[in-house]
């Protein structure tokens, strides 16, 4: 047993790897078997992922558990952003440019809705301090736009822990949600999935939404879904921040 630990410890990130693909496998045999496809398999797969962070407690999770260590290195920022650059490559650019004015629009638009939202469920659980509220404003943008605008701005953990917990509520409440009104808000074009992905934001969620309605779809989505997480994080410790100020 402990040979088999020390190899799984040298070897974190392959660990992580076949855990994940493990994981995958249950989830997409899960959508398939017990949902016939109408909860995405990855939707599956990231409540499986929050399970397991549940019961392995701690800090990060199953991170720190010594085995699974390289889980923290998969999960991190590095390969995450290489995975969002990976796919925003598969974007026509003619495509990018049809969605002019509306597209921009809608990043403005989903972001400062998102932002208005989750300041007013703040202010309704009794926050009343403005980087409170902007914090967990930005973090209804999505779960990375949170604890960036927190940290800037000296929010207190818990607070950044509920910015991270309105995000990932989001986005699973998107992907879930998305495959279901796709028809019903003409989800179907290069176009339609640029300015859905523009006003919904979270990135999991859009790719995710997009991927079990079209996976045609899911770079254009992504592609606004990345403009929108920079342009939260530009502008939720500055121009959020000074709009709660003002208002709190």
């Amino acid at each position: 047993m402990s040979i088999l630990e020390g190899v799984l410890i040298k070897n974190g990130l392959l660990t992580a790897f076949a855990l994940i693909g493990v994981t995958m496998l249950v989830s997409y045999w899960a959508s398939e078997k017990l949902t016939r496809g109408r909860l995405h398999g990855s939707a599956v797969a990231i409540l499986f992922g929050l399970l397991m962070a549940v019961l392995a407690g701690g800090k990060n999770g199953v991170a720190d558990i010594p085995m699974l260590s390289g889980v923290g290195l998969m999960g991190g920022a590095m390969l995450r952003d290489f995975a969002i650059v990976a796919t925003a490559f598969g974007v026509r650019r003619e495509e990018f440019v049809k969605s002019g004015v509306i597209g921009m629009a809608s990043l403005f638009l989903g972001l400062f809705v998102s932002f208005f939202a989750g300041g007013a469920v703040a202010f309704a659980f009794g926050y009343r301090d403005p980087v409170s509220i902007t914090t967990i404003g930005a973090g209804a943008a999505t779960y990375i736009v949170g604890p960036v605008t927190g940290g800037a701005l000296g929010a207190s953990g818990e607070v950044i822990a509920l910015s991270i917990a309105a995000g990932l509520v989001k986005a699973i409440a998107v992907m879930i949600a998305t495959p279901f009104l796709a028809k019903l808000i003409g989800l179907n074009n290069p176009r339609a999935a640029m300015i859905f992905g523009g006003l919904m934001g979270t990135n999991s969620g859009v790719m995710a939404g997009l991927a079990a309605t079209d996976p045609k779809l899911v770079p254009y989505g992504a592609m606004t879904a990345t403009f929108y997480t920079g342009l939260g994080c530009l502008l939720g410790p500055s121009v959020m921040f000074m709009i709660a100020r003002a208002l709190f």
